[in-house]
């Protein structure tokens, strides 16, 4: 296995774990995470990285990416996943979520230096606004 295909997919397995320091300790220091949708927030740093995480991985219970493709060239790659997962949002029930995006990544010494994601913030919208109306 390569060593950026193994980094992507370490770095999946440790998201998929819902373990947050693992999933840290799988980016760089200078990590940087672009999300592309204007419903994500992009930052950089490990330590922001790491401060953010538990707050993602507990609004997603049994958070699951699936790899439908992954395709690596030398220290990049680009992964087309599905994610699932339960929404829970203060107080209200919880959202089913699936959605598929894609993960553009740079990998720099077995470790994931850069991710980008791109997936559509108004299908996960659309799923919470469903959802809402049927617990009316």
């Amino acid at each position: 296995m390569s060593d950026t295909r193994g980094a992507v997919l370490d770095y999946l397995a440790a998201l998929n774990d819902g373990d947050a320091d693992a999933v840290a300790a799988r980016v760089t220091e200078d990590f940087v995470n672009e999300h592309t949708s204007a419903r994500g927030r992009s930052l950089t740093g490990r330590a922001a990285y790491r401060e953010r995480l538990p707050g993602f991985l507990g609004t997603f219970a049994d958070l699951r990416y699936e790899v439908e493709e992954l395709l690596v060239d030398g220290d990049r790659a680009a992964l087309a996943y599905r994610m699932t997962a339960r929404m829970q949002r203060d107080g209200a029930p919880e959202v089913p979520v699936d959605v598929r995006g894609v993960f553009r990544f740079r990998v720099r010494d077995g470790l994931v230096a850069a991710r980008a994601d791109y997936w559509d913030g108004e299908v996960v919208a659309a799923q919470i606004e469903a959802a809402d109306a049927a617990a009316r």
